[in-house]
């Protein structure tokens, strides 16, 4: 995944979950934040951050943000990336074998599921998730409690009841990864439903991606602790 007209600039505050005040070249500018999530462990005042300068002038703000520093490594928070790179990453890899049909967004039951896929005469559903949450080199999910999460993990779990196969996918948005792990002490319910869906037979994948102010990519799987 490729990102143009990027700028970095000095993180200053957030005044709601969809804006932030930056500065760039001096001026205090605001950015539309591409990450409605709580990011308190990357947003604080004076980091560096990476901005996108947008293509439409109409638009309310110039400049959407898209990556944090934290210290030394570049953490991508578009909530948008994950589906992006991994429908990138689908169309290369050999993981499910020879891979015949994909669509996006696709209905079961009481939820829309990121992706149904077809591979090797049988069907699939996927969703994925971002991880931009990292404590010593461990990736969690999620940074606060998330209904929807443990929804879709169930539905996961009536797709393997019904005859499909089900993968539960976590993109780190980020590199530098040593595991992921479910993150029980903020969201018990998330980590419980997680570990019932991987007893049920839904696959869960960890991988990492390479991060560049213009460029996301998955690279590599990595371990997970449940």
């Amino acid at each position: 995944m490729i990102y143009e007209n990027i700028v970095t600039g000095i993180f200053e505050k957030r005044p709601n979950r969809f804006i932030a005040e930056v500065w760039i070249d001096g001026k205090k500018e605001i950015c539309h934040v591409k990450n409605t999530g709580r990011c308190r462990e990357l947003l604080k005042k004076g980091v560096r951050v990476v901005v996108q300068r947008a293509k439409n002038p109409e638009r309310k703000t110039e400049f959407d943000l898209i990556g944090v520093y934290k210290e030394d490594v570049l953490f991508n928070i578009d909530s948008q990336a994950p589906n992006k790179v991994f429908f990138e990453w689908l169309k290369k890899t050999d993981f499910f074998g020879e891979v015949t049909f994909i669509k996006p967004e696709c209905r079961f039951g009481e939820s829309r599921l990121d992706f149904y896929l077809e591979a090797g005469g049988k069907g699939a559903f996927v969703e994925v998730k971002g991880v931009t949450l990292e404590r010593d080199g461990v990736f969690l999910f999620p940074d606060a409690p998330t209904q929807r999460g443990v929804r879709h993990l169930r539905e996961l779990c009536k797709c393997r009841e019904q005859g499909f196969d089900a993968y539960a996918v976590f993109v780190l948005q980020a590199k530098g990864a040593k595991y992921f792990t479910p993150n029980s002490d903020t969201d018990p319910e998330f980590a419980a439903a997680l570990a019932a869906a991987q007893e049920k037979g839904v696959r869960i994948l960890c991988f990492e991606c390479d991060v560049s102010p213009e460029a996301l990519e998955i690279k590599r799987k990595i371990p997970l602790r449940i």
